[in-house]
């Protein structure tokens, strides 16, 4: 029961009581103060009509008639003549005991019994006769009756007025609880929230200080463990230099789409190399060559700081030899990329630099799902080498044997178009199982296949890049969810679902995707939808998105998690049912030491909040055994169960 609810029983009862207290103790002296005056008011009609009728004793008429006139002016139940001598009544008047306007409960409870008076007639010194007067105890019962009815209406008023300052009083002084209640709340959803106001009620001011400094605490190790994460991430993956990733991260980032799976699809893979960078070091110093270098990473990042690259990967390999892995990038765009990255570094050229040569080599190649990787750095070398030979233009592109022909924009765009305005899409579903107990499902992860004009079930990672290129991701992503959604209004099992940056940063679908869970609230507790930790937006569209997609009752989750992890502070405003770590960062964990720590890290600081924590794409049993020591939450990958139709 609510503190109002409360609030106002414990009111009535206090006016039932005080009202019940107040008529007993009234009642009583009441009772006591009308008998006494209906005594009174007997006693002084019998002696006045006993006085009265001294002189008329032996007059009948006019006893008659003086009786009449004092019992029709009065309250009176009867009055009677009595011969003294007999006994003989000589006059009576009486009647009935009514009672008009008092109910007769109210009659039976006050019991208030007509009172009597007598008075002697004297006839000089002989008692000829007595008079008895019983007054009628009406007017006392009426008057009584208005003054319970007054002190029921005043309690009445003032327990209303009593209820509705204290509930506006409740109201204002349990406002700290309210917050406290959004404060625990917020704590439960991995936010961290302090409460700037305080009240000014010591007990509540308390409390709410307590509330604030255990926020406090529980952000400041977060943030502890979340920069130690940080800083065993860099020390790990990160160029020191240019904050750009290191080679290491790059072998394993490539080794990653080289896969055959869900997401790998084709791409290519960018050399750069600084010419003489020995030169430039004995020429202008190491400060100004550190300077060039950093120039050169501050291009890459550039590059893949764009919303549509941002699943590319820039790393400094050593000295002045930089990569950029590009997933999803056709011959012709490599092409393109390739003079842009030349001409802007032509701009960057230093004084003292040979102006025979450019300021760099670049060496591009394709790659495709399935190839070893050394056969694309071999081949690379090769683009590099080829490229220092030809000064003419700094670029060189190889593509390789293996490659089948590739379809045109055309065809992509006319099959694509037509699988997606006729529903030729295939659900995938792959398990995601707690890691304790793999027989235990956590929920499904939805995976799509686009039926090509042949019929054949084609792969996400060949024709994502290719819908992304023709901006039909938001399209893409609304066919799914709705085939999503009615796959669901059969089966009920917990699913989760990506949707794609492009999408949740375009206001138009966004709406669409809100209407459409907002009209199926009763599958918000079967669908999670996943975002690309690659593509989050600002930090503040963030906050509001993720509280919209919240506010339909379903739940979102952040995948591919690792490469930011800095910014895993603002992700516990987010309210996110869990985190997938990237499968780059859980490749080889059970031999290599410092990716374990890494992922112990992040686990501590997830751990702190209650934030589950998922790891992708575990192929090997080591990996598994690894992960399980470690304490994760869930667990998916090959190892655990392929993508397959349901």
């Amino acid at each position: 029961m609510s503190l109002r609810k409360q609030l106002f029983l414990a009111i009535c009862l206090f006016l039932l009581v005080a009202f019940s207290g107040s008529f007993f103790v009234s009642l009583e002296s009441s009772r006591e103060q009308m008998l006494g005056q209906l005594r009174s008011h007997a006693q002084d009609a019998a002696t006045a009509l006993g006085l009265s009728l001294t002189t008329q004793i032996d007059d009948t008429a006019m006893i008659e008639l003086m009786v009449s006139s004092i019992f029709d002016s009065g309250y009176f139940s009867s009055i009677r003549i009595v011969n003294i001598a007999d006994e003989r009544v000589l006059v009576e008047r009486d009647a009935p005991a009514r009672i008009e306007g008092v109910p007769d409960w109210f009659v039976r409870l006050v019991n208030l019994h007509p009172q009597g008076g007598d008075a002697l007639i004297m006839r000089g010194w002989e008692q000829v006769a007595r008079v008895e007067v019983l007054s009628n105890p009406q007017f006392a019962l009426a008057k009584l009756w208005d003054s319970t009815l007054g002190s029921l209406i005043w309690l009445l008023l003032c327990g209303l007025l009593s209820a509705m300052f204290g509930g506006w009083l409740l109201r204002r002084q349990l406002r700290p609880l309210d917050k406290m209640v959004r404060q625990a709340e917020a704590i439960s959803k991995r936010e961290f929230l302090s409460l700037p106001k305080l009240p000014r009620t010591p007990e509540l001011k308390r409390v709410v200080l307590a509330m604030n400094q255990m926020v406090e605490k529980l952000k400041a190790l977060f943030a502890e463990e979340a920069a130690r994460s940080e800083k065993l991430r860099a020390d790990s993956y990160q160029d020191s230099l240019t904050g750009l990733a290191n080679r290491r991260l790059l072998d394993e980032q490539l080794a990653d789409h080289l896969l055959i799976n869900e997401q790998s699809s084709d791409g290519h893979l960018l050399m750069l190399r600084i010419n003489d960078l020995a030169g430039l070091n004995q020429r202008l110093g190491g400060q100004r060559t550190d300077a060039l270098i950093g120039a050169v990473g501050e291009l890459l990042k550039r590059l893949t700081q764009t919303p549509e690259r941002r699943t590319w990967l820039a790393a400094r390999n050593r000295g002045g030899e930089f990569s950029l892995l590009t997933p999803g990038l056709d011959d012709k765009d490599a092409a393109r990329l390739c003079a842009e990255i030349s001409a802007t570094l032509e701009n960057l050229r230093l004084t003292g630099a040979s102006d025979s040569m450019p300021v760099a080599h670049l060496g591009i190649v394709a790659y495709q799902p399935g190839e070893p990787a050394s056969d694309v750095l071999l081949r690379l070398d090769q683009a590099l080498t080829q490229a220092q030979h030809h000064p003419e233009r700094p670029w060189v592109h190889l593509d390789h044997a293996h490659t089948a022909p590739n379809q045109s924009q055309h065809d992509w765009r006319n099959w694509i178009d037509d699988a997606l305005t006729y529903g030729k899409l295939q659900l995938y579903f792959q398990p995601v199982v707690q890691c304790a107990d793999t027989s235990q499902v956590l929920h499904h992860k939805v995976l799509a296949r686009l039926l090509d004009p042949q019929g054949e079930a084609i792969a996400a990672g060949h024709f994502l890049p290719w819908i992304e290129r023709l901006g039909w991701s938001a399209r893409f992503d609304l066919a799914m969810l709705d085939a999503t959604l009615d796959y669901l209004a059969v089966n009920r099992w917990p699913l989760a679902l990506s949707l794609s940056g492009t999408t949740l940063r375009d206001p138009m679908p966004l709406q669409q995707i809100l209407r459409t869970l907002d009209s199926l609230p009763e599958l918000a507790p079967l669908l999670v939808l996943e975002i690309d930790e690659r593509q989050l937006p600002p930090q503040d569209e963030l906050q509001r998105l993720s509280h919209s997609l919240l506010s339909t009752g379903y739940r979102i989750g952040l995948q591919h998690f690792g490469g930011s992890f800095s910014q895993i502070g603002n992700l516990t405003q987010l309210g996110l049912a869990y985190l997938k770590i990237d499968g780059s960062y859980i490749r080889g964990i059970d031999e290599h030491s410092d990716k374990r720590l890494f992922i112990e890290a992040i686990f501590r600081a997830t751990n702190s909040i209650d934030l589950p924590l998922i790891a992708e794409r575990v192929e090997t049993q080591g990996e598994l055994e690894a992960i399980k020591e470690l304490g994760l939450f869930g667990v998916m990958g090959r190892l655990i169960g392929p993508p397959e139709p349901m």
